[in-house]
């Protein structure tokens, strides 16, 4: 109740302040209480990892873990914090995020603004018990070595996590997507891997991908994540392409997400899933149960969201994991894991 009564004064805030203020209010204690959803149709394993259920917190609303405790206050089964960089950067100048209400959308071009993985160590290392809790590696915008900033990140907080999430698809860091290619990401990824060899309790790596590729693009990325491995692929982060948007400020620079992203994405996530039996995480204008179960259709054993929360809240997890148990029960699967990819050909 108390979140349906703000929402209203967060939107009329700049969506940068907004976003503090929201993390303000999960660090007091003003969110969700009840925890994870869970029943026997929503429990979910993802790469050797126990959901409570397969909806999660994509990177960037927690992006220095500030706000764990509300957090797992919340509905949502696992969550992803970061990007984390060795260093902190401020990330590009202001104004650098712009809502786009007519489309249910964001632009962003935050660029990986952060206090560095020092600073949110001592947060990770106190995470509330229970929550499944991953960080997305980043990697410094002036740095000379940008593979080693994404193993130097995992070696520290490697032992405090449950997964780690490689980030080379941000539109918003100069050159980072270059780091997609075939020979450059297996050179990133070797060296990553090299990092968590060194931990005491090596935790899955994750990759995010980009949804503006090519097939044959894919195709060498779920080669060279198999050849890795890489545990899972997440499937998509923001696009850079920009049809069919209404809101006035539609030509902003960054990354788009939101529901115009969601076809985008669960095209690739549907081609990805023929191209890999790595298991894939959703993610992409997710903002109901109907869209959540669209994506385990294509091919995701878990989904996340993000910039659905701008427009309806943390409370939303809630509601779209009731829709979510109802559909698996009246389509007849007994787990999340039964309906993934059935409905693939739809996208493909």
């Amino acid at each position: 109740m108390l979140e349906r009564l703000a929402l209203p004064v967060l939107r009329r805030l700049e969506g940068e302040r907004a976003h503090a203020l929201a993390l303000w209010a999960l660090r007091a204690g003003l969110g969700p209480q009840g925890g994870p959803v869970t029943s026997d149709r929503l429990r979910t394993r993802l790469a050797g990892l126990d959901l409570p259920n397969p909806l999660g917190l994509a990177a960037g609303f927690d992006k220095d873990a500030v706000a764990l405790r509300g957090i797992a206050g919340s509905a949502l089964g696992f969550a992803e914090v970061g990007a984390l960089t060795p260093l902190p950067q401020e990330g590009n100048p202001r104004p650098r995020l712009w809502r786009l209400p007519e489309d249910r959308a964001v632009i962003n071009r935050m660029g990986f603004n952060n206090r560095g993985v020092e600073a949110a160590l001592p947060r990770l290392m106190a995470r509330p018990p229970g929550l499944v809790l991953g960080v997305n590696l980043g990697a410094n915008k002036d740095s000379a070595d940008r593979a080693g900033d994404f193993a130097a990140v995992l070696a520290r907080v490697g032992p405090h996590v449950d997964f780690a999430t490689v980030n080379v698809s941000s539109p918003n860091t100069e050159r980072l997507r270059e780091l997609q290619g075939r020979a450059a990401l297996a050179s990133l990824l070797e060296r990553v891997m090299e990092a968590r060899a060194g931990l005491a309790r090596p935790v899955p790596v994750f990759l995010k991908i980009a949804p503006d590729l090519e097939d044959d693009a894919l195709a060498d990325i779920a080669g060279v994540a198999e050849e890795a491995g890489v545990a899972a692929i997440v499937a998509t982060n923001t696009t850079l392409a920009r049809e069919g948007l209404r809101s006035p400020e539609r030509d902003r620079p960054g990354g788009l997400s939101g529901a115009p992203l969601f076809e985008r994405s669960t095209r690739v996530l549907a081609r990805l899933s023929t191209l890999t039996h790595l298991p894939l995480v959703g993610v992409g204008g997710v903002g109901s149960a109907e869209e959540a179960w669209e994506k385990i259709r294509a091919g995701a054993s878990a989904v996340q969201l993000y910039t659905a929360l701008a427009y309806g809240g943390l409370g939303l997890a809630g509601e779209i994991l009731q829709g979510l148990g109802e559909r698996l029960e009246r389509e007849g699967f007994a787990s999340v894991a039964e309906a993934v990819g059935t409905g693939r050909g739809r996208w493909l």
